[in-house]
């Protein structure tokens, strides 16, 4: 058995399910997606998935996405619905049915008793003929040729196309509300997608308070020991008002020790780094990464500023680093 040639016709196979199904896509079933949504936003209600099996696992992933996205979202099953749970369900919400078939037994029982009234229904169903069709407000039609299953009986082209189409109702909903990057990033606080859209560099710097810092007319002595004192890698040379005149860091005082004996008296500004690549507290950290990685040598260290231009910490990679963000190869 050729198995390259199975995984490949796998891959086709949904493909061309995904390809299909965007061809039967239809204005008119778009507009009355979004006729819902408009008035699930108005009513400020919830959006529920539902269906057995491999179409309720499809429900809780596309649930997910929704909630991901800040419109409260659940998965609710039929069977426990019909046991208690169904008091999660009101009026004002929106129900998403989800089946192959459109004949499943249980969600089929569960449609008599929701609250929810059909224009608020939405099927991603295989068969728009079907008794679950006839009971929803708008259908998406998730009918595919064949399963990619040897057998044709496992859902695997079907469950792929209600999981792309569930992607599709997601990012219709999310166009509608213009949803932002930092909008998007208040629901994942975690993990590194939520820290490089929301997490600051202000949240990561070392402090002034925890700086060394030097004036100008500073000895190269003094700054080492500033540096002794404080070993956060890099000394901050200020001007009056704490303007940031320059910085040393170790490879500079390393090529000062090349240039003789007495270096140790010598003004600072002889081997400072003038007019350093500075950031802004206020910017997000994942620019200061870029700031630190894009360049032809690499820096490990940036002094950080306010708006009035004033030294106000160190943001080194270590910081970055320690707080999941990765180097790109």
């Amino acid at each position: 058995m050729d198995y390259l040639k199975a995984a490949q016709n796998v891959l086709n196979l949904e493909a061309n399910a995904i390809l299909a199904a965007s061809e039967r896509m239809d204005k008119k079933v778009v507009n009355a997606v979004m006729s819902i949504f408009e008035r699930l936003e108005e009513t400020r209600g919830q959006l529920i998935f539902s269906g057995v099996g491999k179409s309720g696992f499809i429900g809780r992933k596309i649930a997910s996405t929704f909630a991901s996205l800040g419109l409260k979202s659940f998965f609710l099953h039929p069977v426990e619905a019909l046991h208690g749970d169904l008091g999660r369900a009101k009026k004002e919400d929106t129900i998403v049915l989800i089946s192959k078939s459109g004949t499943t037994e249980e969600v089929m029982k569960l449609i008599p008793f929701l609250p929810i009234p059909r224009e608020r229904r939405i099927g991603l169903l295989g068969d728009l003929g079907s008794p679950i069709a006839k009971e929803c407000f708008v259908t998406l039609d998730c009918s595919v040729e064949k399963e990619a299953c040897l057998n044709n009986q496992a859902p695997t082209t079907s469950s792929t196309l209600t999981l792309a189409m569930g992607d599709a109702l997601a990012v219709l909903y999310e166009r509608m509300i213009g949803l932002s990057k930092e909008g998007f990033a208040f629901n994942h606080p975690g993990g590194i997608l939520g820290k490089s859209l929301r997490m600051k560099v202000e949240d990561l710097m070392v402090s002034i308070n925890d700086c060394p810092q030097c004036r100008i007319e500073t000895s190269l002595q003094d700054v080492i020991l500033s540096m002794t004192e404080n070993p956060v890698g890099a000394c901050a040379i200020l001007g009056p008002n704490n303007a940031l005149r320059g910085i040393v860091v170790d490879g500079d005082i390393r090529r000062a020790f090349a240039y003789g004996k007495d270096v140790l008296k010598v003004s600072v500004r002889d081997f400072m780094t003038s007019s350093p690549i500075s950031i802004s507290k206020g910017e997000l950290a994942n620019k200061a990464l870029d700031l630190m990685e894009n360049r032809k040598s690499q820096i490990t260290i940036l002094p950080v500023l306010n708006e009035k231009d004033e030294f106000m910490g160190f943001l080194r990679l270590h910081d970055l680093l320690n707080a999941g963000f990765s180097l790109r190869n």
